[in-house]
């Protein structure tokens, strides 16, 4: 057994102290990798910066610039013809503005008043309603007489609520006429893209033409009814319908059985919301004080409003 051999503590302190300079020198090189990364880090920052100013010229650059207008045109278009052109017109490759919004229906005939009134009260810059030809029908009675009725009765009520009647176009589309569907698209489209938003040619407030329009949806029962009484159309041929709608004796009797009950719901929407004067009323709704004045009357005999100077309030029945 070899003899055990003593070692002063000094010599062993000073053998740790070589070992904690090598460890010294080794903290050092990391020290050199930490500024390493260091560096990195101040690339990634100048990247940084570089795409954020990237991003800001970007965002700047499109807020600059106004996204052009385009229209919303809801088109309600029968299943046998205009459909047909439509579909025939993507076929050949016609092109055409992409305003169109398509809602198939069987007969053009079925487009009630109140889609259309509910299509402008969703903001829809423009209807466009496409039906066979005059004769071509494929019910009976000629759905498409329906549609042509509907319509000047639709364009009467929407310039009474304030409303452009050009926003609304009726075309008669066969489904080997699809040239001719891509000329009325592009025609239609250009005119509703001139007269630019919903409201915006109409020179009214929004907010306005939508109460119009929910009144006249209201009303669209009672439309019905005075049509088939009152504005039965019996020579059926589009010079018969356009000769009817002339007649000197048809404005005085449509004033008097659509547009005053039209006014009346309106006025009735101002009162429940609490626009109690006559002037305020007429300002609300678009017409004259006289005519706002004389319909309180009318419905202040009949107990649906209470008068109470320049005050007018719903009575409790109504």
């Amino acid at each position: 057994m070899a003899p055990w051999h003593w070692i002063p503590d000094q010599v062993r302190d000073d053998n740790f102290r070589v070992r904690d300079d090598n460890f010294r020198v080794q903290d050092d090189n990391f020290r050199v990798q930490d500024d390493n990364f260091r560096v990195q880090d101040d690339n990634f920052r100048v990247r940084d910066d570089n795409q954020s100013r990237y991003f800001t010229l970007r965002y700047q650059s499109s807020m600059a610039a106004p996204s052009e207008f385009k229209p919303v045109i809801v088109g309600f278009l029968c299943n046998w013809c205009c459909y047909g052109g439509a579909d025939l017109a993507g076929v050949s490759r016609f092109q055409y503005p992409p305003y169109l919004r398509v809602i198939r229906l069987m007969c053009s005939g079925r487009v009630d008043l109140e889609f259309i009134f509910r299509a402008f009260a969703k903001k829809a810059d423009a209807v466009f309603i496409g039906g066979c030809h005059l004769g071509d029908c494929h019910y009976n009675p000629e759905g498409n007489y329906d549609a042509l009725g509907n319509s000047f009765v639709a364009k009467r009520i929407l310039e009474n609520i304030g409303i452009n009647p050009d926003r609304l176009r009726l075309e008669w589309v066969s489904a080997g006429e699809g040239i001719r569907f891509a000329d009325i698209m592009h025609e239609f489209g250009a005119k509703i893209k001139a007269l630019g938003p919903f409201g915006s040619s109409e020179g009214r407030d929004v907010a306005g033409l939508l109460d119009g329009l929910k009144a006249a949806t209201d009303l669209v029962p009672y439309f019905k009814l005075v049509e088939r009484e009152r504005f039965r159309v019996s020579k059926r041929s589009e010079a018969g319908y356009k000769e009817f709608f002339a007649r000197p004796d048809y404005e005085p009797l449509f004033k008097e059985l659509v547009l005053d009950k039209l006014t009346m719901g309106r006025i009735m929407g101002a009162l429940r919301a609490d626009v109690t004067t006559a002037e305020d009323i007429a300002a609300k709704i678009g017409v004259q004080d006289s005519e706002v004045a004389r319909h309180l009357l009318a419905l202040s005999e009949q107990g649906i409003v209470r008068l109470n100077g320049k005050q007018a309030q719903v009575a409790v029945a109504a």
